[in-house]
């Protein structure tokens, strides 16, 4: 049987516009010359980001690190892009001090007609750009801040994620929040954050807190929602790794470590972490799931590529196990 296809006008338009949407999602991330989208230096870094995507506008959140007065400060920073390629400079949305250093933004959710960042102090008083690694002492706390209009960022506000009975003295060293609403009951929040593994707990207001529980589990976590399930993205010695749960309690390991070009990347050897994701897989203009993370290198941060020599790069991928990035030469 000899069968024809009629190709009318409104045929030819539909395959015309599907040609070009798909044309147009692959052209936005083809357009990528590098993984990286913000290169540090040799006194420069930039970690831990944090990624909305909001009205077609990307705004990354990170820690800038940089030297003043022969001492290293960390601040939390943003940056604006519309198409990956063109980023604003970078403006510094908390205060100065070695004390507090806020930093490692987390996430930014919507809630009751504000933006909220969450974020971290990591205190390293008396650090000089001559003096070995120093990590965040024992002080290290979370928080959160709040805007309006993205621009405008309220005075750092700490998380009582131990309870409103427990002191600020007596709650523990904890870094790298993150917010995310319950699957299930809709105006709970959960804050995940780095002490004893993972910890959970959970608010109706974001200002009282009742802990739950906690996990094995990397730094710098992201908690993604679906299918019935979380996913929860973290960062253990070097690279990404995701668990699964549907309870928040019993977590499986799944899929291979992420690890991405590492092989290849000079400016990433040391180390690849804290990566987090936006899901834009329903996204016309790119269709994927876009990974920010930084990398640091050529020496471990151990070594000393911690406060410098620290960039933030881009992937992205269709099911959060393959993925490519701008350069990566086919298989």
């Amino acid at each position: 049987m000899n069968y024809k296809v009629r190709l009318t006008l409104p045929f030819l338009f539909f395959l015309l516009l599907f040609a070009q949407q798909t044309e147009g999602q692959e052209s936005v991330l083809k357009e990528l010359k590098s993984p990286i989208v913000l290169q540090g230096n040799d006194s420069v870094a930039y970690r831990d980001p944090a990624i909305l995507f909001h009205q077609d506008v990307f705004y990354l959140f990170y820690t800038l690190v940089k030297p003043e007065g022969g001492l290293i400060y960390s601040y939390t920073a943003m940056s604006q892009s519309r198409d990956l390629i063109h980023w604003s400079p970078g403006k510094i949305i908390t205060p100065k001090g070695q004390h507090l250093n806020y930093c490692s933004p987390g996430n930014v959710i919507r809630f009751n007609d504000e933006w909220v960042l969450s974020l971290q102090t990591y205190p390293r008083p008396g650090l000089g750009v001559r003096d070995p690694v120093m990590y965040g002492t024992a002080e290290a706390r979370v928080y959160t801040m709040r805007s309006k209009d993205l621009k405008n960022w309220s005075e750092p506000e700490l998380l009582k994620v131990k309870g409103p009975d427990v002191g600020q003295a007596d709650m523990g060293r904890m870094i790298d929040p993150y917010l995310v609403e319950d699957m299930d009951e809709k105006g709970k929040w959960w804050c995940f954050y780095k002490q004893n593994g993972v910890s959970m707990s959970y608010s109706y207001d974001l200002k009282n807190w009742t802990y739950c529980c906690h996990t094995e589990s990397g730094e710098n976590v992201t908690v993604l929602t679906e299918d019935n399930e979380y996913l929860l993205l973290h960062s253990p010695e070097n690279g990404i790794g995701i668990k699964r749960s549907s309870n928040l309690k019993e977590w499986e390991d799944w899929g291979d470590l992420i690890v991405l070009g590492q092989d290849q990347w000079q400016w990433a050897k040391g180390r690849i972490t804290a990566g987090t994701v936006v899901d834009l897989r329903e996204n016309s203009k790119y269709g994927k799931y876009l990974m920010f993370f930084h990398g640091s290198g050529p020496k471990t941060e151990k070594e000393g590529d911690f406060d410098k020599n620290s960039s933030i790069g881009i992937a992205w991928s269709d099911d959060l196990k393959n993925w490519e990035w701008p350069g990566k030469e086919p298989i």
